[in-house]
């Protein structure tokens, strides 16, 4: 004999972001069909991000400099990657 699972109802309203992720910390999704609805959706990535591995006082020595110069850390990594690239790769691509 199978006990059937109790489910608590959906509060009609949470008082904080906090409060609704508390509840479905603790509920299942799926414990819910009739609340939920499937709605399609299209994106578009617009930008690439790669992630390379450094030494630590390297990352240090850019940050430090980005900092000092006002620009974004991966804007002074490109700047100084595309400095020693070949000329004919130096030019900013984009691929759409």
């Amino acid at each position: 004999m199978s006990k059937k699972k109790q489910i608590d109802p959906i509060p009609e309203e949470f008082s904080s972001y906090e409060e609704a992720a508390e509840f479905w910390d603790t509920h299942d999704t799926t414990d819910y069909p009739d609340a939920f609805r499937t709605v399609k959706v299209e994106g578009e990535l617009r930008n690439r991000h790669y992630e390379i591995e450094i030494e630590a006082d390297v990352a240090q020595a850019l940050r430090r400099q980005a900092r000092q110069s006002g620009v974004k850390l991966s804007q002074l990594a490109s700047q100084l990657l595309r400095q020693h690239l070949p000329p004919r790769l130096k030019a900013k691509t984009t691929k759409v």
